[in-house]
C-alpha cells in the first residue's frame, strides 16, 4: 500500500489500483490528492479536513466516487449535491466496513476538546486495512489491537506536545508519519517531532518525518 502525505490532515492510500483519501480539507492539495480516487473518509466537519468547495464539485465531476463522514458531515454534503446524495454515507464510530480495495473500521465518537465555550463535534477515527490508522482531531487510541502505521497529529489548538508524545506511545505502532501540521513553521515543527521521535523509539515506534506530496510504501 502507498503512503502519500499532503498539507496538513489530508492522506491518499493506493492499493492494487484502488485509491482511499482521508480528509481533503482547505489547507490540502484536494484536486491532486483526489485524482483517480474511489473513497473519501473524512473524520469531522471543520473545514481543514473537508473542503466544501473542491469536494462538493470533486464529487460531481466523479460519479463512482463514495463520500464517508460523521452524520452532520454526510448530511450537509448531500444538501450540497442532492444529485449524489447516494454516494454520500454517514459513518459512526465502531463500526466495520468495506469499500474497493480497502477493509475500514471506525474508532472515537467525538473531537478532542479545545475549550468549554468551543461545542464538541462527531470525530471518527478510521484504521484501514488494520495497517493504517488516522485518528483525526482525537487521541483515541484504537482498542483492541495493534496498529502497525498510525498518523501523529502534531499540532492543534486542541493539544500540547505532551499529549502528542502519549498518544505515540499509548499506541506503540511501528511506524509513525505526520499529519495535523500546517499551523507550526519548521522551527516548530523540527521542535515537536524531535521529542515525538526520540519518546517514540523507547517504546518501539519509528517515526518518520514526510514533506507534503512525499510518498512512502508501507
Amino acid at each position: 500500500m502507498l503512503l502519500t502525505k499532503y498539507t496538513h490532515a489530508c492522506v491518499r492510500l493506493e492499493r492494487d489500483g484502488h485509491v482511499l483519501v482521508l480528509d481533503p480539507g482547505n489547507f490540502s492539495e484536494v484536486d491532486r490528492a483526489l485524482d483517480g480516487a474511489g473513497t473519501v473518509l473524512i473524520t469531522h466537519e471543520h473545514e481543514d479536513h473537508v473542503d466544501r468547495e473542491r469536494l462538493p464539485s470533486a464529487i460531481l465531476a466523479m460519479p463512482e466516487l463514495q463520500v464517508y463522514g460523521p452524520a452532520g458531515v454526510a448530511e450537509e454534503l448531500r444538501a450540497l449535491v442532492p444529485e449524489a446524495a447516494a454516494r454520500i454515507h454517514a459513518s459512526d464510530s465502531g463500526t466495520r466496513f468495506s469499500v474497493p480495495g480497502f477493509d475500514v473500521r471506525t474508532f472515537g465518537g467525538q473531537h478532542a476538546l479545545i475549550h468549554p465555550h468551543i461545542p464538541m463535534v462527531a470525530n471518527i477515527g478510521y484504521l484501514i486495512n488494520d495497517e493504517v490508522y488516522h485518528p483525526g482531531d482525537s487521541f483515541i487510541v484504537p482498542h483492541g489491537l495493534q496498529v502497525p502505521t498510525v498518523l501523529v497529529p502534531i499540532h492543534a489548538p486542541w493539544s500540547k506536545v505532551g499529549e502528542v508524545i502519549d498518544f505515540v506511545t499509548a499506541v506503540r505502532a511501528e511506524r509513525a508519519f505526520p499529519i495535523h501540521d500546517g499551523l507550526l513553521n519548521s522551527a516548530g515543527k523540527g521542535i515537536v517531532e524531535k521529542h515525538v521521535k526520540s519518546f517514540g523509539e523507547r517504546y518501539g515506534t519509528r517515526y518518520e518525518h514526510l514533506e507534503p506530496g512525499q510518498s512512502v510504501t508501507l
